[in-house]
């Protein structure tokens, strides 16, 4: 294989194993947050125990993400430096200034949050959570503000070869932006919810905890910050995809297969494509509805696959300007069927907290334990189908991602660096899996029965992950 090659599926494998993290850390802040807040306003101790559980796993989510999240940016200069060239006068200030502002301050207050229980005011250590959490989303913030740069290039000319910035507002305005980042951020509140969830339902299910009240609110809270998230990610990312007909429209062509123009276009149910993914053998489709989704309308035009290529083959020169069709058509399938997917499961669950039920429907509360994945599969695959729709480019219509690598590195200094990634990555996803599930398993003793066991209790739990 080519250095370009192994240094595509480097910096994938590395995004994925990340992007794990990040949605969790998203949600889970915010939800911790809340639960502190009614402990602080209604002075209640099982909320405070509901903090310090869920706080303890938010930790240890908190600080994979951050390691792996630092060898990210080094394989900008190390295996793609023609891309730096080329971007970094514009790519640099977001990522310099979500490191400097938020990922310092998350980085800070989660530390004065960790030991800071009973040290500092209540309210005071109650802001400190909030910091982290206002933080975390700050810093995926800037980081889509940079991504969006490369899928929809706003506030910039071309000087001596290279992209430079002329208008900062430009940047932070960007109308991809506006869109992805309504999406990320209630993926992370839907991944969150779903963790508590699924982790909650485990313990209710067994029936062994003896604090069922702090996993029934917890299931509470979780289902209804669930059915929020799951329709507000819909709702955008309908919207996210109007745009990306405006905005990219090779992306749409490939995740609906759509090989020829249509007026109005249909929704592709099913379809198969040759081996190459260059035509379409057989499909079954909806008549009118893309077209309908695309422009809220049952007419409208949606530009196919075959016509888009001919006319970049005008704009910008020979060249393939077809992404894989079978992998962005596939991931986009998984990340809406998930999607739709939680969105049941949570209503159901709803109708359950309502009636008051839901503690007695076993069979449902062990099915939410494994739907801890659901979440993690939708945001995986849409994240792939974000960046692989948007190839040859990797900056949309700028510069191709063939032109980026860097020139003097070859083939095997990547794929060394690529297999010890992938290895360290592994170890590290593994311990992830091992302290969450030790720590998931072992619930909370009530405050009762620990002064009756003549138990004691930490003076903070979540400094027992250290």
């Amino acid at each position: 294989m080519q250095a370009l090659d192994l240094a595509r599926w480097q910096f994938a494998i590395t995004t994925v194993y990340h992007f794990f993290f990040v949605p969790l850390t998203l949600g889970l802040a915010l939800l911790v947050a809340i639960m502190e807040t009614i402990y602080v306003r209604t002075g209640d101790e099982s909320y405070k125990r509901m903090t310090q559980f869920w706080g303890k796993l938010f930790v240890i989510n908190f600080a994979m993400g951050v390691v792996t999240g630092i060898v990210q940016e080094f394989q900008f200069g190390m295996n793609w430096s023609t891309y730096s060239r080329f971007v970094g006068d514009i790519f640099g200030a977001p990522l310099a200034i979500e490191a400097l502002l938020a990922f310092y301050l998350e980085s800070t207050f989660i530390g004065l949050w960790i030991f800071g229980w009973d040290k500092l005011p209540k309210r005071t250590h109650l802001a400190t959570i909030w910091v982290v959490a206002i933080g975390s989303n700050i810093s995926a913030l800037w980081i889509l503000i940079a991504n969006s740069f490369m899928q929809e290039p706003v506030g910039f000319v071309i000087r001596n070869g290279r992209a430079q910035m002329t208008n900062f507002f430009a940047l932070l305005t960007n109308p991809n932006l506006l869109v992805q980042f309504p999406h990320v951020f209630f993926s992370g509140v839907l991944t969150g919810s779903f963790f508590v969830l699924g982790i909650s339902a485990y313990h209710l299910a067994r029936k062994r905890t003896t604090d069922t009240t702090l996993f029934r609110r917890s299931l509470k809270l979780g289902m209804v910050t669930a059915l929020v998230a799951g329709i507000m990610v819909a709702l955008v990312g309908h919207t996210q995809g109007q745009h990306m007909v405006a905005t990219q429209p090779m992306k749409m062509a490939a995740a609906e297969a759509l090989y020829n123009s249509e007026d109005p276009a249909s929704f592709s149910l099913f379809t198969i494509g040759n081996p190459s993914g260059s035509q379409e053998v057989f499909s079954i489709r909806v008549p009118d509805l893309l077209s309908l989704l695309a422009f809220n309308s049952f007419s409208g035009k949606v530009q196919g696959i075959n016509d888009l290529q001919a006319q970049y083959v005008k704009q910008y020169g020979p060249g393939n300007y077809i992404p894989p069709v079978p992998l962005i058509y596939w991931t986009f399938r998984i990340m809406v069927g998930t999607g739709v997917l939680m969105i049941l499961l949570a209503l159901w669950g709803m109708i359950g907290v309502m009636r008051k039920r839901i503690e007695t429907q076993r069979r449902f509360l062990w099915l939410l334990v494994p739907a801890i994945a659901l979440p993690f599969i939708a945001n995986s695959s849409g994240w792939l189908m974000t960046e692989l729709g948007r190839q040859p480019w990797i900056v949309n219509g700028l510069l191709k991602t063939s032109d980026a690598v860097s020139p003097t590195v070859n083939a095997g200094m990547v794929l060394f660096s690529l297999i010890a990634f992938t290895l360290i990555y592994g170890a590290l996803m593994a311990v992830d899996v091992f302290l969450m599930v030790r720590f998931a398993k072992v619930a909370p003793v009530a405050e009762a029965d620990a002064e009756n066991n003549g138990q004691i209790a930490p003076e903070s739990a979540v400094a027992e992950v250290y």
